[in-house]
């Protein structure tokens, strides 16, 4: 039976850490400090990936959209996060609250699909160096980031409108610290079932699988490069790959634990730890793991403190 809801689009709460005030003051000094680190950290990358031609190959084109995703994506939730987190007041509107999921499932899907792609671009580069240029030609490049940006804003339209089309009555209470599919649904008054099928149709599609393809490349990039006669050869492909690896693990391992649990489970903290994980601290550690790990990266940032 489905309740009628004479306030279909009333604000939410956003529940958060409410019951432990002092988490949320300390919370909001350390958010704070890492969305500052994320903005400049992949601004850089987006930089130097724009001003110094030798990192003008589509290893770093790649790297320049995934930056441009990871400072959308927290832009669409930290500054809401923060005020939340600052004052007693934890309300947000209804066209904000479906702004911000719109956004966020748009940018962490396109996310996913990035990763798939630069792994396959680290496969092709270690697996086929001689083909590279011709396969990987910026033509495709271009294409590629187009369909995981295309990809991500389809997901996001169909999974959005579905969610935000439940009836949301009683109390409109969103426990978690950002709006997304996973809570909402459990302030649905009806049943959900179809919804909770969609999300985990679309996440084995958008998780499971370009996990599957991101570890296969990996495993054949791994047997390829322990063919490499050469020392120092072994060390820069394993170096490259390492990093994307790092990225992918942060990523995935807690997405997955949001996305793929069962939902008499999310209403537990750890759901908004998770959450909290890959929305603050993945964005700001990408860019880091990215430029400590990758000599390139490191030459690039010289030259361009040099030229100014």
């Amino acid at each position: 039976m489905i309740t009628i809801c004479n306030d279909s689009h009333g604000d939410f709460i956003l529940l958060g850490f409410s019951g432990k005030p002092y988490l949320e003051k300390i919370l909001f000094g350390v958010i704070l400090i890492f969305y500052f680190s994320t903005f400049a950290g992949n601004m850089v990358i987006i930089l130097v990936s724009l001003k110094d031609p030798k990192l003008h190959i589509p290893m770093y084109f790649f790297l320049s959209n995934l930056s441009l995703v990871d400072l959308c994506f927290t832009s669409s939730c930290i500054p809401q996060m923060l005020v939340n987190f600052w004052g007693p007041k934890k309300t947000i509107s209804y066209i904000g609250c479906a702004a911000q999921l719109y956004v966020f499932l748009w940018l962490g899907t396109t996310e996913c699909v990035l990763l798939v792609i630069m792994a396959v671009d680290r496969y092709v580069a270690v697996c086929h160096p001689l083909q590279y240029a011709t396969i990987m030609h910026p033509e495709l490049c271009l294409q590629l980031a187009i369909l995981a940006w295309g990809i991500g804003l389809v997901q996001s339209l169909i999974q959005s409108a579905t969610t935000l089309q439940l009836p949301f009555c009683s109390h409109r209470i969103v426990d978690d610290i950002v709006c997304e599919v996973p809570a909402l649904i459990q302030l649905s008054s009806t049943d959900t079932t179809y919804i909770e099928i969609q999300m985990s149709i679309a996440s084995i599609i958008l998780l499971v699988v370009p996990l599957i393809i991101i570890l296969s490349s990996y495993g054949a990039i791994a047997k390829a490069v322990l063919r490499i006669k050469s020392t120092s050869g072994q060390t820069k492909a394993f170096g490259t790959c390492i990093s994307h690896l790092l990225v992918v693990s942060l990523f995935y391992g807690t997405v997955t634990g949001v996305y793929l649990q069962p939902k008499n489970r999310y209403v537990h903290e750890r759901g908004k730890f998770l959450t909290l994980f890959y929305t603050v601290v993945t964005p700001t550690l990408n860019p880091l793991i990215y430029t400590l790990r990758n000599e390139e990266v490191k030459g690039a940032l010289i030259r361009l403190r040099r030229s100014m």
